[in-house]
């Protein structure tokens, strides 16, 4: 099923389908940006001389910018369009590969890191307005997965191919290769990207705005729930998958992110397939929870359940990434519990809660693995054995857990807009 079929007979113009592919590429070229430490973490720690706690830290450097920025990413998007802020947005990613890249110290590579994170919140919640400025509002949740699917392709691209260019040249050289993606996005965002006409808004209505939304308690446990689904993604595949599948089965490093590249393949497959069948039904809530749940199950056996085969790990990871790609009918659940006129707020607060879960998993992983550190160490990396991943990797199934029971604390929309 194509773009247009999923659309239906009254397709938009051809450049507002633009403007949202546009959209959606950046999300996928910030995922690649996002995973991209994944594969880089020996070769981070042997050049910067620092253990898993400070590579999580590093890595999660990218997730204090991107959630940190969410709010005001909306807020800004709903006051001045998102034609001008994805343009900037694009290019000061590029300029943060740069840092990242040429950077000789800890601070340095991190600040760069962090300017990535802070420019490529504008990718998702930039999509998802063009998509509601300009498409019919019962396609809003499978426009969400098609921007989803193109976002997991990116983490797919971050792991193995990634990988590929970073044996032949080396993470640095790598790095600066992909700043010339954020160029590409500044130009097309301008050339495509147009903004509806809205009436003016003072500083003083945007923030009550934003209070309306956070006094809402659905916000609140969809952006929980939303937090559940990002432990297996940004967690595992994010950052600390590849380094437990090569020490716990021996794998090499190239096949362990093909391996991990299978979650993010089940979410983008997962995103748009979820988005539709909600529409279809119409409705949220139990999709949320079954996705959820599948999530949650397919993680904890990923871990847990000894001696798997290689199609085995491939299969769970897949079930993992396609189940909490049910994230996606949260977006659509939480907008319809809020003003429509605040939906790139309501966006935003939501997706800074969810990418959260990178900024608090992935050093959190870290941190427990070098509290389980026997001492080992290896031309200059410390050494983590099988036991001591599964053991930090168990925070990861704590809050797909917590993410599941607040699924069951959601109320159904039957994706009508239930706020005035």
């Amino acid at each position: 099923m194509g773009l247009p079929e999923l659309l239906g007979k009254n397709q938009p113009p051809m450049l507002h389908l633009l403007g949202f592919a546009t959209g959606a590429l950046f999300f996928l070229y910030a995922w690649i940006l996002r995973v991209a430490p994944s594969v880089m973490v020996d070769d981070m720690m042997r050049d910067l001389e620092i253990g898993a706690a400070l590579v999580g830290n590093l890595s999660a450097f990218y997730f204090y910018g991107y959630a940190g920025m969410q709010v005001p990413v909306g807020l800004l998007i709903d006051r001045f369009g998102a034609r001008r802020l994805m343009a900037m947005a694009g290019c000061v990613c590029a300029a943060g590969c740069v840092v990242f890249g040429m950077s000789t110290s800890f601070w340095g590579v991190a600040a760069g890191r962090f300017l990535i994170g802070a420019s490529a919140a504008f990718s998702l919640v930039g999509a998802m307005s063009v998509a509601g400025d300009w498409f019919p509002a019962k396609r809003f949740a499978v426009l969400s997965g098609i921007a989803m699917l193109l976002g997991m392709s990116g983490g797919v691209l971050g792991q193995a191919p990634l990988r590929l260019l970073v044996d032949r040249t080396d993470w640095r050289e790598a790095t600066l290769w992909l700043a010339s993606g954020g160029l590409l996005i500044a130009v097309a965002s301008w050339a495509f990207v147009r903004d509806r006409p809205q009436p003016e808004k003072t500083s003083g209505r945007m923030f009550g705005g934003l209070g309306q939304v956070a006094r809402n308690p659905q916000t609140w446990i969809i952006a929980v729930a939303g937090l559940g689904t990002t432990a297996p993604l940004l967690g595992f595949a994010g950052l600390w998958g590849v380094p437990y599948l090569v020490t716990a089965y021996g794998l090499d490093r190239t096949a362990a992110a093909s391996i991990t590249s299978m979650l993010f393949i089940g979410w983008g497959i997962g995103a748009p397939l979820i988005g539709w069948f909600s529409d279809y039904i119409g409705r949220r809530r139990p999709v949320f929870v079954a996705g959820m749940t599948l999530c949650a199950a397919s993680l904890t056996g990923l871990l847990y359940l000894p001696d798997l085969p290689v199609p085995a790990l491939i299969a769970l990871s897949f079930a993992s990434g396609f189940g909490g790609s049910a994230q996606i009918v949260g977006f659509a659940t939480a907008r319809e519990h809020n003003p429509i006129g605040l939906s790139a707020t309501t966006i935003g607060l939501v997706n800074g809660m969810v990418t959260g879960g990178g900024a608090l998993y992935q050093p959190l992983v870290g941190w427990c693995l070098d509290l389980a550190w026997n001492g080992q160490m290896a031309s200059g990396v410390r050494l983590y054995d099988a036991a001591a991943y599964r053991s930090a990797l168990s925070v990861l199934v704590a809050g797909a857990l917590i993410g599941l029971l607040c699924t069951l604390l959601i109320r159904e929309t039957y994706c009508r807009q239930v706020a005035p």
